[in-house]
């Protein structure tokens, strides 16, 4: 029996990011690479002209101009198609990543590896350090194996010494940037994972901003603030010390390069010294040509080392990206789009559903629930109450098993409809920054006051400023925890839903406005709505119909 085949080869995440653009970036590299070595021809043209006046028989001043300015012009135009295919190139694939990510993200039906601060951040700033890498790397690269082949060839085709000097230094500066990139990425990485850590801090911290006041530890939240500030400050000083010790080296090596070969040229042209050529003195033409070709030999190698940093960012970026891509992700069912309701009575059926959450595995017992009854999902905290809510309105999908809704399995065919029958109330509840009115609507026909006083909110609303008018934040600002979840249950309850999906409706709330939440709610299942609740309260499990324990904590 042979042997299984090995698996393939797994490709880098910056290769498989720009893994469409391959091509495109080749072309536009030997389109620089073409360019820079138009240089040659006009150094040339102006070194023969240079040598001519030494002689004291100047050239024809308008051929040698036409020539000089053509081969310039003849770059200028290369270089354009370059850059322009270029910038092309960097901006589709930063726009393509960044599509990506944020229609990952908003599907993501799981608990992302990354916090909303850390997936800001990617998106909003570090994508962009793709364009550097992108426009910079690939044709530094195609100069190096062209242009500084070439020049060493013709160096030494003018003079044994001049190559000699250039085949010496010329390796210094890629040995150099092999060392100090390895510690450049290192750095990169280390200054990407304290922005994305300091960005989430940063939202965690203004989330609870109303409370920290409260318990007057504004100081200590902006000493946090401040100490993880410098440590980022730190972490971008380390790299950019990276940057220009290379920098500066390869500066060093490069200028005494330069500085040898017009040394070696000044004097043999002067016949100062005698060996050095090829058994006979060099001409004038020939020093000043190599000396007019000796910066261009080091300028491609110089590039890449700018470009190898572009690239350390680029990759800590490309990682960052594959993580998140291979974090554990239950998208949410459907496209998310608005839809006519499921049609068919609002039954609900679980057989068999398992579900993994993190280190957990759930399986939650088979139930029946029929149209207008009441179920209420008990169970320990972190045993699963939400997630099964989350499942039931195909905001994630199980591992295995079956949930179906209307006679119908619940799939990305049937999300979206389904959703449209449902109304939502989460644990945690967030708001557009808009007015409450548009927050309680979400732009759906409905009775705005029965939907408050079923939720207890009439006299939450009675007391803001403006009242329905008035302007909330993503978080809830103005409005206590409380008060919050009582606007997030109105909201669920406005348009009047055939299922109703509540997560901890009393939570918060003292006895009488936990009652009249109670009532509201059974007010809802006597009019005909299906009840589905998560509760810890014994008050609201004794009036539903059914109670469905889900399993302990693991």
């Amino acid at each position: 029996m042979s042997p299984p085949a090995p698996p393939p080869p797994i490709a880098r995440p910056l290769a498989r990011l720009t893994a469409g653009s391959d091509r495109a970036l080749r072309t536009a590299g030997w389109l620089t690479a073409l360019a820079a070595l138009l240089w040659l021809p006009q150094a040339a043209v102006l070194a023969q002209a240079l040598a001519a006046a030494l002689h004291g028989h100047p050239p024809a001043a308008l051929p040698t101009v036409a020539a000089f300015v053509g081969f310039g012009a003849l770059r200028a135009i290369l270089s354009y198609l370059a850059e322009g295919r270029l910038y092309l190139v960097a901006d589709t694939v930063a726009a393509t990543a960044r599509a990506h990510l944020v229609a990952r993200e908003a599907r993501r039906g799981g608990t992302a590896p990354a916090g909303p601060g850390a997936i800001a951040a990617l998106v909003a700033e570090k994508i962009d350090l793709l364009t550097p890498y992108l426009t910079r790397y690939a044709p530094a690269r195609a100069r190096v194996m062209v242009v500084t082949p070439v020049i060493l060839l013709i160096s030494f085709a003018q003079s044994w010494a001049v190559g000699l000097v250039l085949l010496v230094s010329g390796p210094l500066i890629p040995v150099f940037q092999a060392l100090v990139g390895m510690a450049a990425k290192e750095a990169s990485q280390r200054q990407m994972t304290e922005i994305a850590s300091l960005n989430d801090m940063l939202v965690d911290r203004l989330s609870a901003l109303p409370d920290m006041r409260l318990m007057a530890a504004t100081g200590r939240l902006v000493a946090g603030l401040r100490d993880r500030s410098d440590s980022l400050r730190v972490r971008t000083m380390e790299v950019l010390r990276i940057a220009f010790l290379s920098s500066a080296v390869l500066e060093f090596f490069a200028a005494i390069g330069v500085a040898m070969v017009a040394v070696w040229c000044g004097f043999a042209l002067l016949g100062a010294l005698g060996w050095g050529s090829w058994g006979h003195s060099i001409s004038a033409f020939g020093a000043l040509w190599v000396l007019l070709l000796a910066p261009d030999f080091y300028l491609p190698l110089r590039d890449l080392s700018a470009a190898w940093h572009d690239k350390a960012a680029a990759e800590a970026v490309a990682e960052e990206l594959a993580e998140l891509e291979q974090g554990p992700n239950r998208p949410i069912l459907g496209q998310g789009q608005a839809t006519a309701p499921l049609p068919g009575p609002a039954t609900l059926r679980l057989q068999g559903v398992v579900v993994q959450t993190g280190m957990r595995r759930i399986t939650y017992p088979d139930v029946t629930v029929a149209p207008g009854e009441s179920l209420a999902v008990t169970g320990p905290s972190g045993a699963g109450k939400t997630t099964l809510l989350r499942l039931i309105a195909g905001l994630a999908a199980p591992e295995s098993g079956r949930i179906e809704v209307a006679g119908r399995a619940l799939g990305d065919a049937t999300a979206d409809a389904w959703r449209a029958r449902i109304g939502w109330m989460p644990q945690g509840p967030w708001f557009l920054d808009a007015s409450l009115r548009a927050n309680l609507t979400l732009g759906r026909d409905g009775d705005i006051d029965a939907a408050l006083e079923a939720a207890a909110g009439t006299a939450v609303v009675a007391a803001m400023p403006r009242g329905l008018a008035t302007r909330l934040g993503e978080a809830g600002a103005g409005l206590s925890g409380g008060e919050a979840r009582r606007m997030a249950l109105a909201r669920a309850l406005h348009a009047g839903p055939d299922l109703i999906l509540a997560d901890e409706p009393t939570a918060d709330l003292d006895d009488v406005t936990a009652a009249a939440v109670i009532d509201g709610l059974m007010a809802q299942a006597a009019r005909g709505a299906t009840l589905i609740v998560a509760t810890h309260d014994p008050r609201l499990i004794a009036r539903m119909d059914k109670t469905l324990a889900v399993g302990e904590a693991a």
